[in-house]
């Protein structure tokens, strides 16, 4: 597991089987057993929170990291790698935390 992979994940209700962007540092893994996630969803409202993603990335269809949906699940929960983003998606994943944080 590592920073910028996408993974199906089965989060208890009301959220169910998603995709989810892993967003914890990569030296984290190892150690701990929840891990910083952001829910993928084909709902987009095209706002900074937002990183596209699309079949080229390594998604099934068009969708977005929503970066409002950051959450922390258990580790156990992650079923099923999908794909890794390019470090270009992932910076693009940085920058919208920051914006959904106001970070800068």
């Amino acid at each position: 597991m590592k920073r910028g992979e996408v993974w199906w994940a089965d989060i208890p209700k009301p959220i169910g089987r998603r995709p989810v962007v892993l967003l914890s540092r990569d030296e984290a893994y190892r150690v701990r057993d929840a891990v910083t996630v952001a829910e993928v969803t084909q709902t987009m409202r095209n706002i900074p929170v937002e990183v596209p993603l699309t079949k080229e990335d390594g998604l099934m269809k068009k969708c977005v990291a929503n970066l409002d949906m950051i959450i922390t699940i258990r580790k156990s929960l992650l079923v099923e790698r999908i794909c890794l983003l390019k470090q270009e998606k992932i910076s693009s994943v940085g920058k919208a935390i920051k914006f959904a944080l106001a970070l800068d």
